[in-house]
């Protein structure tokens, strides 16, 4: 559902000052929602936003003046969106909630209560995705009804719809069986005009008790005659159904002449649902079982694995045998399928299907260790056989693909698109091999992924298997001062280590990351003391995670690591992105000002990538700024990273804040940054990180 911890509210926010929008940004990340931020700064921009970019809602303070209230109701209202607005108000009077819905506004969120805004924010975003699920229902609905006419239209069987009393709906074996040309000439018209004279009145007491909701009778005899006239004895079954949101009924007509033989009947009904060519299951029959499977999978929880399958190299095969032949050829592979699954064939537990020229379907009632052990089964039988056709002798290999149906997968449509997937990834990597889809095994195999990261991080805590690794941060006026960045990476024990992209989301899921932190911050702190003694001093700017913003005890750690290795707090920078510190800035600043006691600065990273990184210096001032990764991508072919990169290290230099320009790729980037005003400069280009502190800073 929208609300699940890997989707983000698409979120704009119409407000004069930024540290409002931030404010209500922060609010809904500190209660767990994932925000993604956009400010309008003028209509246009908002309108451009609206038309151009996916929103998922609108926060717009009812007393904006830049872009006021009523501007910007007319414009989501315009935008041919669902998008809910919603006002944000300081206090709300009758008036003032009239006069929002009366713009537009689907609720009002009141700034000066935190519980009732985020109730109010939540639920529309929630109402939003209901309505989008709905519409997708709808449009299920719609190819499920498009599917099901024409299975009907298919269908050899004479098949009406009724609407009080009226045709509403034919298929061609109706209008055959009453000799109408087309459905127009039917359309309207009375059932009671097809039945025989003798029968009109008791038909009339049946259709009244119908119309009463009155239940049909499962079957129902009597005469009833063509267009010429001609009349004819038959049987009529009847059930409730809807045509085009109309409620109905469903009208089966048949000859009595087939009912008064039912082994007649029975091997007509049979040869109805076979494929003439290979004896299995024609695709209209298999199709119509396989909607049931879904809808029973969906509402039972049942398990069904369908499984498609390809001979390879048909193409090639069949110019070597010839045209003529193919039937033959065919009817070989129908038997070996047949064989295969002989025994659960006979039980009733696997229908078999030739489902198009030359792919053949199989639908077991099964789970995905059987599904997968049919699929073996029939791919081995394929492989180890011998086909006669055309006078020639050839083997063949096929190229399953599968789906386990199930609660989770429960849409025909995805069901045979998974499957179809399948075949082409098996014929992609050579043929004669088996790709099934199951979403309940990757559900589990992502739990088991997630407990053994869990137990993994537990055992490097535990076992020191985390290592550190370094990249000098270089002045660019030639300042001495050596100092690197740490960067964690856990050892796999095969040589190669890990980075905490890897695992941080993990360990944050888990509530590891103020331990991961910890170790960090110990083991730097370490490594400053080992320096220091071996008289070789560096600093150290280490990243840690909000977590450790929240951690009250964290600095009394701090100041008993540093006291214990005699190192001086003003070596050790503590690294946070500056996201984090605009969603816990109360957090931040406190703990900012407690290891500042240390002599321990705090830096900002990933700056200027906020709605406004200017006024967060307003309230929290760190030590040092890194300006964000995304200006530097194309800093020598962009003008505006280039003016967005000075204007970064003017504003920091002008509050006694020192810069970093990281992720430098390119000499041009560089001639280009000693004129920006940054102060540090860091990357691959210039260094590699490792696990050695072995730069020249004095060269």
């Amino acid at each position: 559902m929208a609300t699940g911890k890997d989707s983000a509210l698409r979120l704009m926010l119409v407000a004069d000052l930024v540290n409002e929008a931030e404010a209500m940004v922060s609010r809904l990340r500190n209660a767990g929602t994932a925000v993604r931020p956009l400010r309008p700064e003028s209509l246009d921009e908002l309108t451009q936003m609206l038309a151009q970019q996916p929103v998922d809602m609108v926060l717009a303070d009812h007393a904006a003046v830049m872009v006021p209230f009523e501007q910007v109701a007319k414009a989501v209202m315009g935008c041919g969106r669902d998008v809910p607005l919603l006002a944000v108000l300081d206090g709300v009077t009758d008036e003032i909630l009239e006069q929002v819905q009366a713009l537009g506004a689907q609720a009002v969120a009141l700034r000066s209560r935190p519980t009732q805004f985020l109730k109010s924010v939540l639920t529309e975003w929630h109402d939003l995705e209901a309505r989008r699920s709905q519409r997708r229902l709808e449009a299920q609905m719609r190819e499920t009804q498009r599917r099901c006419d024409m299975l009907i239209d298919s269908s050899r069987e004479p098949i009406a719809y009724i609407h009080e009393g009226m045709h509403i709906r034919a298929n061609q074996a109706y209008l055959e069986m009453f000799g109408f040309a087309s459905f127009e000439d039917i359309e309207g018209m009375s059932l009671l005009d097809l039945v025989a004279p003798a029968h009109v009145n008791a038909f009339k007491s049946l259709l009244k008790g119908l119309s009463k909701g009155e239940d049909p009778p499962p079957r129902y005899e009597l005469t009833a005659h063509d267009i010429d006239g001609n009349e004819f004895p038959a049987v009529m079954e009847f059930s409730a159904a809807q045509y085009q949101g109309e409620l109905c009924q469903q009208v089966i007509f048949r000859h009595q002449a087939a009912e008064a033989d039912p082994e007649l009947a029975r091997e007509v009904e049979e040869l109805r649902q076979r494929d003439q060519a290979t004896g299995l299951l024609n695709r209209p029959t298999f199709l119509r079982m396989l909607e049931d499977a879904v809808v029973d999978a969906a509402q039972r929880q049942a398990q069904y694995g369908l499984l498609l399958l390809e001979p390879d190299n048909y193409q090639r095969i069949l110019h070597e045998i010839g045209l003529d032949s193919a039937d033959t050829l065919l009817s070989e592979m129908a038997d070996c399928l047949r064989n295969a699954l002989a025994i659960e064939v006979a039980e009733g537990r696997v229908q078999l299907a030739r489902f198009s020229e030359h792919s053949f379907a199989v639908l077991a009632h099964s789970d995905h260790t059987l599904t997968f052990n049919l699929a073996e089964r029939i791919r081995n039988a394929f492989s180890a056989g011998v086909f006669e056709a055309g006078g020639r002798s050839s083997s063949i290999t096929a190229s399953i693909g599968g789906v386990q149906i199930g609660e989770k997968i429960a849409s025909v449509t995805q069901v045979l698109a998974k499957a179809s997937h399948g075949v082409q990834s098996s014929v992609a990597v050579g043929g004669n091999h088996i790709e099934i889809f199951d979403p309940s095994a990757v559900d589990r195999a992502e739990e088991e992924r997630i407990q053994a990261w869990v137990e993994r991080l537990r055992d490097a805590l535990a076992n020191d298997r985390f290592l550190l690794h370094y990249q000098p941060i270089i002045h660019l006026l030639g300042e001495p001062r050596a100092i690197y960045e740490t960067y964690l990476r856990l050892d796999t024990g095969t040589g190669e280590t890990v980075t905490p992209m890897s695992f941080l989301h993990i360990a944050e899921e888990h509530g590891l990351l103020g331990q991961i932190d910890r170790w960090v911050i110990g083991h730097a702190i370490d490594k400053l003391g080992a320096r220091k003694r071996a008289g070789k001093p560096v600093a150290l700017l280490v990243k840690i995670t909000h977590a450790s913003l929240l951690d009250a005890s964290l600095p009394e750690f701090i100041g008993e690591q540093l006291a214990a290795h005699g190192v001086d707090g003003s070596s050790l920078l503590l690294q946070v992105p500056e996201s984090k510190v605009f969603i816990n800035l109360r957090a931040a600043q406190e703990f900012s000002a407690t290891i500042g006691k240390l002599g321990v600065k705090m830096a900002l990273e990933q700056f200027g990538a906020g709605l406004d990184s200017f006024q967060l210096l307003t309230h929290f001032v760190p030590g040092l700024v890194k300006i964000d990764r995304s200006f530097m991508e194309d800093l020598s072919k962009s003008s505006t990273s280039q003016h967005r990169v000075h204007e970064l290290a003017q504003k920091a230099r002008e509050l006694g804040i020192r810069s970093i320009a990281e992720f430098v790729q390119d000499a041009a980037s560089m001639s280009i940054l000693f004129s920006s005003g940054v102060d540090y400069v860091q990357g691959d280009f210039l260094a590699m990180s490792g696990p050695d502190m072995n730069y020249e800073f004095e060269a």
